[in-house]
């Protein structure tokens, strides 16, 4: 049996894993939806959905999957133009839920990928939703030239919180170390911060060093 799902189509950072197990042998593979495709017209024009197609056919052709195995696939939305293209072309399939072992395997593969785009694996592994949006866009806001373009900038959510007012200022840290969200250091108690400002759903704050600013 081949399962299929997805992980990080609801995160504001980086594409979309796509990944495939044959359950019975362990045999894993994924690609990633490039961010392009979250971009512009192409997000409008939800081509994304047609790319996933692309994914999962190169994976068939690796993992030689026949038109006889059956295939789950995950009911999620991104699945649509896979579905029609499954039917078209004769795979036994069904839409189900997904779970372990494919549903952890594909979120730590997606785990991987967003380090490889710069997010601190200590904010994967303390961070109880390190991909919320409104923690991805504090981490953005903290060196925005450089990350703002590894977003889905044509999410509505985007086009509200991504272009907002920074104010700059600083602030005396006294009873706590805290983490510059730009180089991931610490920012010592008894030093004074740099700190950026802006406001979402609530006044957020940003604490940097001085020269990270």
């Amino acid at each position: 049996m081949i399962q299929i799902d997805d992980a990080g189509s609801g995160s504001l950072l980086g594409g979309t894993v796509i990944g495939a197990l044959r359950v019975e042998t362990g045999d894993y593979q994924y690609d990633v939806i490039p961010l392009e495709y979250y971009q512009g017209s192409n997000f409008s024009q939800k081509k994304y959905l047609d790319y996933v197609v692309n994914i999962v056919e190169n994976i068939f052709a690796n993992l030689d999957v026949s038109k006889e195995e059956p295939i789950e696939v995950c009911r999620g939305y991104m699945f649509d133009s896979l579905n029609t293209w499954l039917k078209n072309e004769n795979y036994q399939f069904s839409r189900t839920k997904i779970v372990d072992p494919l549903q952890s395997i594909i979120e730590k593969t997606f785990d991987n990928y967003a380090i490889e785009l710069g997010l601190p694996q200590s904010f994967i592994t303390y961070t109880k939703f390190p991909f919320h949006f409104h923690r991805i866009l504090k981490w953005v806001y903290a060196d925005y030239e450089n990350r703002s373009p590894l977003c889905k900038t044509g999410w509505k959510s985007w086009g509200k919180h991504g272009n907002l007012e920074i104010t700059l200022g600083e602030e005396y840290i006294k009873n706590r170390d805290w983490t510059c969200l730009k180089c991931n250091e610490v920012i010592s108690r008894n030093t004074t911060a740099a700190v950026k400002k802006y406001t979402s759903h609530y006044i957020n704050k940003i604490y940097l060093h001085p020269h990270c600013i």
